[in-house]
């Protein structure tokens, strides 16, 4: 990201988008700042973490690291890996004379951190979800300083300071909506929903959508859908918005997510915190359903405060399409349907104060460098 001579600023994270894009975003306001610092990522080795740095040309390495898990097995993988990442790390660490780590959360956090510990390389805490994993957890016991971009209900006083969500400037809707179709493929004049899993996808909603544009068609006249199915196969979402007649842009991810926000009168989407931040700051009433594999739901704490302000709509993903139909289906169909619903809940976003996150913790950050 720059290309300074004053030692770099290590960003630890990875295994999903929703680490990596808020790295990405302090990491602009860094280069803004003070050019004279490097940085560089220190991520997991899961394909999503490569394809995002590489297409923002970020200096980027992975290092190895597997998710904690009290099975035999993958406790014995985790352990290795934990032994192998420390080693990477501290290699890295050295080789880019670090003067920070800036730890974003996920288990590739967990070795670059215990490298930083052993280096005396300080560590600035991250927390990017509303409860903090628990990565972030062992983290903060050794961290300088800890922010985080929400309030943590489970544990009040976890950060010194809420800052907000780190939004990429790519995120952010920089195009008049017509504009942003017409780049986008669609047709300029059309409403348009926005269905997204975030960086992985999300089944269900996919098999959401199938089932919705066969049960409810009448509710997408005069819409078309720009669905971002992930790893999902296109092929049969397509083919059912076709036989429905639903005029749709299918496809599995977009970087520049600004364009989908921009694009967008009403959203679909995972209560990550990332993708919660996104569609509040480009104003785009959206109905979140909360990964439904944590056992803890712990997404519904991201999307909370949002509607309960009104905001947004918070439905359970109940994973069956039929069931869902019931819950996000029917929310659904109740704010393509309503206008005056929709329209208030955007004009209430607009309202909304801006926070200027990335430039917030790039300031702390490269203070923190300065000093070490």
């Amino acid at each position: 990201m720059s290309a300074g001579d004053e030692g770099a600023i290590v960003f630890a994270g990875g295994g999903t988008g929703g680490h990596i894009s808020p790295g990405i975003a302090i990491a602009e306001e860094v280069a803004a700042l003070a050019p004279n610092f490097r940085c560089v990522f220190a991520c997991s080795t899961r394909a999503v973490d490569a394809r995002m740095l590489a297409h923002v040309g970020a200096d980027f390495v992975p290092i190895s690291a597997e998710g904690f898990s009290l099975a035999p097995r993958r406790l014995l993988r985790c352990m290795r890996a934990y032994v192998a990442g420390r080693r990477e790390a501290r290699e890295l660490l050295e080789a880019r004379r670090a003067r920070l780590v800036v730890s974003l959360g996920g288990f590739v956090t967990a070795p670059v951190s215990a490298a930083a510990r052993s280096l005396g390389v300080p560590l600035l805490l991250v927390n990017l979800d509303a409860t903090p994993g628990k990565a972030n957890r062992m983290v903060a016991r050794h961290a300088a300083r800890i922010l985080s971009a929400c309030p943590t209900p489970s544990i009040p006083r976890f950060a010194e300071r809420i800052v907000g969500m780190p939004i990429r400037r790519v995120a952010c809707a920089s195009l008049a909506p017509a504009d942003a179709r017409r780049r986008l493929g669609l047709e300029p004049g059309l409403r348009t929903l926005l269905v997204t899993g975030a960086s992985q996808g999300a089944a269900s909603l996919n098999d959401l959508l199938l089932h919705l544009v066969r049960e409810a068609r009448p509710a997408f006249g005069g819409w078309q859908v720009l669905h971002l199915v992930g790893q999902s196969d296109a092929a049969p979402i397509e083919r059912a918005y076709r036989e429905a007649g639903v005029r749709a842009a299918v496809v599995p991810f977009i970087h520049e997510m600004g364009l989908a926000w921009g694009a967008a009168d009403l959203a679909l989407s995972r209560a990550g915190a990332n993708s919660v931040a996104e569609a509040i700051v480009n104003d785009v009433p959206t109905i979140f359903a909360p990964y439904p594999y944590h056992r803890d739901l712990h997404q519904r704490h991201n999307a909370e405060p949002y509607a309960r302000d009104g905001v947004a709509v918070l439905a359970d993903d109940l994973i069956d399409p039929v069931r869902n139909m019931s819950t996000l289906g029917a929310a659904l169909v109740e704010l393509m349907t309503v206008d005056a619903r929709r329209e208030s809940m955007r004009a209430a976003l607009a309202a909304r104060p801006r926070e200027g996150a990335a430039r917030a913790v790039a300031e702390i950050a490269v203070g923190m460098a300065t000093r070490a």
